[in-house]
């Protein structure tokens, strides 16, 4: 069985396969600058910790960590664990740039960039069915299927959960805007602000 040292990198270990999305790897704690750049660019980002190091807190969900002396098999597992993860927050801005995407796991914890949110179930399911398209209008009839399979408990219960949804997404600046007469889209804090529609 391959082992990947701790002076190595997949790279330069022969044999060993980078997944597809640029993860870059960086020894820790030795290149903490390193890391400290590929946080500020949202790069994502395998961290090599040196035996006997502590692994530093994530800094957001673009990061995994493995020890070092570590099989080539492990490695691999991360990478592309990671790439994937990548690759779902990544997507492509027509300037030419990557911008992040909000994540919801199955936990109910909504994370974007650094910071993230606990969701109670049904708002974390309204959260789900506005992110499938993220940016774009999800009518009600869409949001209350999705926060409630078996029906709605009263005709108001939407509009009440996602007055609660706009306040727990501050931390995390997203915001839900109105459409009126079509429903409603999340999208960034900043986009919304130089949105000449506002919310109803």
């Amino acid at each position: 069985m391959a082992i990947l040292h701790k002076r190595e990198t997949p790279l330069q270990h022969t044999g060993l396969m980078v997944a597809p999305m640029d993860v870059t790897l960086v020894r820790w704690p030795a290149e903490i600058d390193r890391r400290d750049v590929l946080v500020e660019h949202n790069a994502p980002r395998l961290l090599l910790v040196e035996d006997g190091s502590p692994p530093p807190p994530a800094e957001d969900c673009m990061e995994d960590w493995i020890r070092v002396p570590a099989a080539e098999a492990d490695v691999r597992v991360r990478l592309e664990a990671l790439a994937a993860r990548a690759a779902r927050h990544l997507t492509l801005d027509p300037r030419g740039g990557a911008e992040a995407l909000p994540d919801l796991d199955g936990d109910g914890v909504l994370r974007f960039a650094s910071s993230w949110v606990p969701l109670p179930p049904v708002e974390a399911r309204i959260t789900r069915a506005l992110l499938e398209r993220f940016g774009s209008v999800v009518s009600r009839d869409a949001l209350s299927r999705a926060g409630w399979p078996a029906g709605a408990p009263g005709r108001n219960a939407l509009d009440v959960h996602v007055l609660r949804l706009r306040r727990r997404l501050i931390p995390v600046e997203l915001v839900i805007r109105t459409v009126r007469s079509r429903g409603y889209l999340l999208e960034h804090a900043t986009e919304a602000r130089g949105s000449v529609q506002k919310d109803a």
